[in-house]
C-alpha cells in the first residue's frame, strides 16, 4: 500500500526530540477527555442514589464496574491518541483536522456515557470507530507498527457495539472481553516500532492528572449547589480542597517530572515503550479511577457534613484515596522514584478511614487530609537527610 505524499511524510527527523511538547491542540483535546471524565463520575453518583420511578435500579457495585469497563476502553484510546502526538506532532492544517475529526469521536462516546448500558451501547460503539480510524489512518505516517494494534481496536469496537444490542448484566461480557482484548495486546503485540519521546509523555500525563484533579474539584460546587452557605459547608469545602491539593503536591510536589524524564531517556526505545506502558497506561489507570472515586465522595460529603455517610459513600471516598496512591506507588515503582513503601503503606491505612465517615462525613475527609500531609512530611523530612 502506497501513501498519498501529503499524507505519507514522517515527521520524526523534523522535530528534535527535546524540542517536542504539548501543544494546545492536545490541551483542547484532553478538556474534552476530561468531560469523559465527569460523565464517569455521574455514572458512579448514580449507584450511590434511589432511582427515579420508571429506572432500573442500579448498585454501586454494578455502577462501578460500568464505570471500570467505559473507563477502560476510553483510556486504551487516550494513551493511543498521546502516542500517536508523540510520533506525528500536529504541525499541520491536515493533522489537526484529523484530531478534531477524533476529539469528535470521543464526544459522541462521553454523550453516551449515561445510556451506554440502557440503549446508547451503539453510539458508543459508533464514537470509538470513528476515534480508532482517525488514529490508525494518522499513526501509519510514522509507523507501519500500528498495523499490529488496529485488528484489536476493531474487534474490541464489534464487541461494543453487540454489547450495544444487549441488556445488564449479558452486556458485561462483550464489554468485558473488549476491555481484557484492549489491556492485554501490548502482550502480544510487541513494543518494536514504537519509538517515543520522554519529555512529551511525561509533561503530557502531568497535564492531565492536573486537569482532571480540577474537575474534581467541581465536586465541591455541584454538592453545595443549593445549599445554604454555614460553617459546616465551609469547612467541608476546604476540607475537599485541602484534599484535592495533597493528591496534587503527592504527584506534581518534588523534581519527579524531571526523574521520570531522565529514567526514560536512559532506557534503550523498546525498554523505554515497556517502562511508559507500565508507569503512564496502566499506572495511571488506578490514579484516574481514584479521582473519579474521590470526587464522588466529597459530592456526597459536602452536602450533609456533620451527618454520617451511607456506607458505599463513605468506602466510595477512602477508596478513592487508596486506588490514587497505590497506582502513584506503581507509577514510581516502575520508574524507581524514591520512596515508594511511604506511599503504599498509607494507600492501606487510607481503607480505614471509611469508617469515620460512619460516624460524620467531616471526620472521614479530615482524617484523610491528616493521613495525606503527614505522608508528605515524612517524605520532605527523609528527602532533607543526607544518604
Amino acid at each position: 500500500m502506497r501513501l498519498p505524499a501529503w499524507f505519507a511524510e514522517r515527521p520524526i527527523s523534523a522535530v528534535p526530540e527535546p524540542d517536542l511538547r504539548v501543544s494546545t491542540l492536545e490541551l483542547f483535546f484532553d478538556l474534552v477527555f476530561v468531560f469523559t471524565i465527569t460523565q464517569l463520575t455521574a455514572l458512579l453518583v448514580a449507584g450511590l442514589e434511589t432511582p427515579q420511578p420508571g429506572h432500573r435500579a442500579v448498585s454501586i457495585g454494578e455502577s462501578a464496574l460500568q464505570v471500570l469497563l467505559v473507563f477502560g476502553v476510553m483510556w486504551w484510546m487516550y494513551s493511543g491518541y498521546v502516542w500517536l502526538l508523540n510520533s506525528v506532532p500536529p504541525v499541520r492544517p491536515t493533522r489537526r483536522i484529523l484530531v478534531l475529526l477524533g476529539m469528535t469521536g470521543f464526544l459522541i462516546m462521553a454523550l453516551a456515557i449515561p445510556t451506554t448500558f440502557s440503549g446508547g451501547g451503539v453510539a458508543f460503539a459508533i464514537g470509538y470507530l470513528l476515534l480508532i480510524l482517525v488514529h490508525g489512518a494518522l499513526y501509519l505516517q510514522a509507523t507501519r507498527a500500528i498495523m499490529r494494534v488496529v485488528p484489536f481496536n476493531l474487534a474490541a469496537t464489534v464487541l461494543i457495539g453487540v454489547a450495544g444490542f444487549l441488556d445488564p448484566p449479558y452486556a458485561y461480557l462483550p464489554w468485558t472481553a473488549a476491555l481484557v482484548l484492549l489491556w492485554g495486546s501490548p502482550y502480544f503485540i510487541g513494543q518494536r516500532g514504537f519509538v517515543l519521546r520522554a519529555p512529551h509523555v511525561v509533561e503530557r500525563h502531568g497535564l492531565l492528572v492536573i486537569v482532571v484533579l480540577g474537575e474534581s474539584m467541581l465536586a465541591i460546587g455541584i454538592g453545595a449547589a443549593d445549599l445554604e452557605v454555614g460553617l459546616g459547608l465551609g469547612i467541608a469545602g476546604a476540607l475537599g480542597l485541602c484534599l484535592g491539593a495533597c493528591l496534587w503536591w503527592a504527584y506534581f510536589g518534588g523534581n519527579d517530572e524531571t526523574a521520570a524524564e531522565h529514567a526514560l531517556a536512559a532506557a534503550e526505545p523498546v525498554q523505554r515503550t515497556r517502562m511508559i506502558l507500565g508507569a503512564y497506561f496502566y499506572g495511571h489507570i488506578p490514579m484516574l479511577l481514584g479521582v473519579v472515586a474521590v470526587a464522588v465522595g466529597i459530592k456526597k460529603a459536602i452536602g450533609h457534613p456533620f451527618d454520617p455517610l451511607k456506607p458505599s459513600a463513605a468506602i466510595v471516598l477512602a477508596l478513592g484515596v487508596f486506588l490514587y496512591l497505590a497506582g502513584d506507588f506503581w507509577f514510581r515503582r516502575m520508574l524507581k522514584l524514591p520512596w515508594t513503601w511511604i506511599r503504599g503503606a498509607v494507600a492501606v491505612v487510607a481503607l480505614v478511614a471509611a469508617a469515620a465517615g460512619l460516624w460524620a462525613a467531616l471526620a472521614e475527609l479530615a482524617i484523610l487530609v491528616v493521613l495525606l500531609v503527614a505522608m508528605l512530611l515524612a517524605e520532605h523530612r527523609r528527602a532533607r537527610v543526607p544518604a
